[in-house]
């Protein structure tokens, strides 16, 4: 999901398209400068600021990806932070007397590329989705079926993750540099991501930017500070089960038994605070629907419509409907789009093709092309990478994964993996084409789509295996070559070399492909990753999983109704989604959002609550000064996901060092 164009990931994805043309924003109309080399683009202290970045987004998006599963938009938040560590360090040199190199958009773009490439392994190499689906735990959650036979499980380790990861990640590098130019240059998609990121850095650069900045820096840090301090606080008073402010029983006790409480948990604030407040009201609307109205009432059929004796997480169980429910909205959402964004894709192949390109050139009043456009044109033209080269590197790195995978994962035939590279680079065309047309990137909707199609090629001895890697296998394919795409037209429109921000995106992925399994190895190691009843719920893991399962079995293994429910909530979600396009603009916005509804069907509504409280802090100061909150809103959401999410990190070595907190804070009914 997006606020000005990013995305809310692994699991919702729904952005809102830019209106009109955000090129010619006022933030981008400067005079003409002098561009550096785009070697000099490249320094020692963006690189280390870009892993200090790409380090500090892994541990946030980790912590949030298995604990709910719900991404907001973090590219907002990582431009800002690129932005004030830089210029935070050039003042602090300064007051020193130490001369240092000017900080310029273009190596403010080059950070942000980089950092955005590190953690964006966190969420797309699947930590909480499809490889933590691969563990011998979530194996057991599933139950018993035939599908989900003995020894369809692999223990997370840090050798094959990093390998597979490295085998994977590359190529959606390379399938489209020879395309760039016209995808972003010939066609001028507009990329609303990629172009509201420039226009914020451009912004940035700027001396109003400047001044805001020292705002910014100072209310970063304060509510760094605070959140990091309240999250040791929080640590202090849990020293046991369902101990401390994370099960604060704020409505009372039957409210907190079905989720609905406010658990103080500042990273969802500070998520609620950059989502949408369409986002954050759905969540909420969801878990209304599920925990409060639709899982008592089927609890009531116990015996009836599933079994009492069998496990909670069991597909045969409760859990079957939630799970089914869930998958339901997502691919009636997903499916309605997917089939949505092919068509506009074909429609504006077509008009492309047909000679009927849209000009979005920004002009003179006189109807003279700009000479700043035509600065970035010749920028953009210049730093090009040779399309044998490209493609040579496609082919090895296509080589590689070949051998290695069935390596790694015994169930995956060499076949499949040939499969998908050879339909990657078509995929990833037509998904990027949309990209740039709509801001959707549907990359994890044809992951999804190769999950049931290898996981029942396969067959019950190797279908969950082979669907689960495969799948992610096409998902990052598809999904990077998108992402790199919505990055070529950020340095378009910053004036930064194509070459530099290639160098940038590879240094991002190999930091990303080396940082993310040592975080979640930590996080694995440190914590009860995948518990249903505890904190760290991971519930896209069992999704998933599930998935695979329903591809290798079919259907046959659902409870009573279960089967019907799901087509109904399918339908219900094609329907909201098909309603969101065909209302007028006035109504729509009011339409609530089903992939932001699913979430809660499986995790509860504590951190639905969170976020409608971020939501009301934003609608209050928007009201209170609107120019102000602009500016501001971005810098306070990141202070307290960021201070909140590194705390996760020293929280998760006292665990391994079996220290525990001192005192748990319980709630308990009056006698």
């Amino acid at each position: 999901m997006d606020v000005v164009g990013a995305r809310i990931e692994p699991e919702i994805e729904k952005h809102e398209a830019a209106e009109g043309d955000m090129e010619s924003d006022p933030a981008l109309e400067r005079e003409l400068e002098p561009v550096p080399r785009w070697q000099d683009e490249l320094t020692v202290r963006g690189m280390v600021a870009a892993l200090l970045i790409g380090f500090i987004y892994t541990v946030i998006v980790l912590k949030i990806v298995l604990s709910t599963g719900m991404l907001p938009t973090l590219n907002v938040s990582a431009a800002l932070l690129s932005f004030l560590a830089l210029r935070g360090w050039t003042r602090l040199l300064d007051r020193f007397g130490i001369v240092s190199r000017p900080f310029t958009r273009q190596e403010n773009t080059i950070v942000q590329t980089c950092g955005v490439a590190c953690y964006t392994i966190a969420f797309g190499g699947g930590f909480g989705s499809t490889l933590l689906g691969l563990t011998k735990n979530t194996y057991e959650l599933s139950g018993d079926s035939v599908g989900n036979g003995p020894g369809s499980y692999k223990e997370p380790g840090i050798g094959w993750m990093t390998a597979f990861l490295f085998s994977c990640s590359f190529g959606g590098l390379l399938t489209l540099i020879p395309l760039r130019k016209v995808l972003v240059v010939d066609y001028k998609l507009t990329y609303p991501t990629g172009t509201a990121t420039a226009v914020l850095i451009n912004g940035f650069h700027t001396s109003e930017g400047d001044k805001n900045s020292k705002k910014q820096i100072r209310s970063f840090l304060k509510y760094f500070g605070g959140s990091f301090v309240w999250s040791f606080f929080q640590w202090f008073n849990a020293g046991g089960d369902a101990c401390g402010f994370v099960q604060f029983p704020t409505f009372g006790l039957k409210a907190w038994k079905q989720t609905f409480f406010f658990d103080f948990s500042l990273t969802y604030v500070g998520a609620g605070m950059i989502c949408p407040h369409i986002v954050n009201v759905s969540t909420l609307l969801g878990a209304i629907l599920s925990y409060g109205i639709l899982w008592p009432l089927i609890s009531k059929n116990k015996g009836d419509w599933y079994p009492a004796n069998v496990p909670e997480s069991s597909m045969k169980s409760l859990y079957g409907y939630k799970a089914c429910i869930c998958i339901a909205l997502i691919i009636g959402d997903g499916l309605y789009h997917f089939t949505k964004i092919i068509s506009i894709t074909f429609k504006g192949m077509y008009r492309q093709f047909s000679g009927k390109r849209a000009d979005n050139r920004v002009r003179n009043v006189d109807n003279t092309v700009s000479l700043e456009e035509l600065q970035r044109e010749e920028i953009f033209k210049k730093g090009n990478l040779p399309a044998w080269m490209a493609y040579t590197g496609y082919a090895l790195i296509s080589i590689v994964a070949v051998v290695t995978t069935p390596i790694i994962f015994r169930q995956v035939k060499w076949y499949y993996v040939v499969i998908a590279y050879a339909v990657a680079p078509m995929l990833g065309f037509a998904n990027s084409y949309g990209t740039g047309l709509t801001d959707i990137n549907m990359g994890y909707n044809y992951g999804k789509i190769s999950l049931f199609i290898f996981a029942g090629w396969a067959g019950r001895d190797n279908g969950v295996v082979a669907g689960l890697v495969t799948g992610t296998l096409v998902k990052q394919l598809v999904l990077i070559s998108a992402d790199l795409m919505q990055d070529f037209k950020t340095g378009y429109l910053t004036q930064t070399s194509p070459k530099s921000m290639m160098v940038a995106q590879a240094i991002g992925t190999v930091m990303g492909c080396i940082v993310s399994p040592l975080t979640f190895m930590l996080f694995y190691t440190a914590f009860d990753i995948g518990n249903p009843t505890g904190y760290w719920k991971a519930p896209y893991a069992l999704i998933y999983r599930n998935m695979a399962i329903l591809g290798v079995e079919g259907f046959s293994v659902l409870p009573k109704y279960c089967l019907a429910l799901s087509g109904g909530f399918f339908a219900f979600a094609a329907l909201l989604s098909m309603g969101r396009d065909v209302m007028p603009h006035k109504y729509r916005k009011y339409v609530p959002l089903p992939m932001a509804m699913a979430v809660p069907f499986l995790v509860g509504g504590s951190f639905a609550i969170d976020m409608c409280v971020g939501s009301l802090v934003v609608f209050v100061w928007n009201k209170m000064n609107k120019k102000e909150a602009g500016y501001m809103v971005p810098a306070v959401a990141s202070g307290l996901i960021c201070g909140d999410g590194i705390w996760t990190f020293p929280s998760s070595l006292l665990a391994l060092a079996k220290i525990k907190p001192p005192i748990c804070m319980k709630f308990t009914p009056a006698p």
